[in-house]
């Protein structure tokens, strides 16, 4: 397969809405392991508002469409400084979110959006592009890795119950 190229333009209102509307799905669900249903929908809601409080015209974040050669939106992506560091360093850029549209998935444009983010933050001056990815989403995950992304950090979960302290079993 050919590589594919795609140029990043930033969302319009409506693209904006679309696409907060799926990431806050996707968050939410992934939450749902972990929680009640509507409080995971709640607690997505609280991300985007804390991480983007002017939306699209949020300072330092890049909301953005990938198109392909023939002007076709394939994917979006979310860009913005590394939640990690201080305030006020710039070495480091955060992909908050990155979407390839499922009639374009397969076809090599997760790594293409991935190359356009990267030459993105590069040509902003930073030196890395970092991410954080749900450790069963095996598709991303090999997306990574196959470009160059190497694991940093890891959090492992283990669900436990609290023990009956009188033996009971209840």
């Amino acid at each position: 397969m050919d590589a594919q190229k795609v140029t990043l333009r930033k969302m319009t209102p409506s693209e904006c809405a679309t696409a907060t509307g799926h990431r806050e799905a996707e968050a939410a669900r992934e939450l749902a392991t972990f929680m009640p249903e509507e409080l995971a929908r709640e607690r997505a809601r609280q991300g985007t508002a804390q991480f983007l409080p002017d939306g699209l015209d949020t300072a330092g974040h890049h909301l953005v469409v990938a198109e392909n050669g023939s002007g076709e939106a394939v994917g979006n992506a979310w860009i913005g400084p590394d939640p990690r560091q201080a305030v006020g360093t710039v070495d480091s850029a955060w992909l908050y979110d990155i979407n390839v549209f499922a009639p374009f998935r397969r076809r090599g444009y997760g790594s293409a959006i991935l190359a356009a983010a990267e030459e993105f933050v590069a040509r902003e001056g930073r030196t890395s592009l970092a991410l954080n990815v749900v450790g069963d989403n095996e598709v991303a995950v090999a997306l990574y890795q196959r470009n160059g992304y190497e694991v940093s950090s890891m959090y492992l979960h283990k669900s436990v119950r609290r023990q009956d302290p009188a033996g009971t079993g209840g």
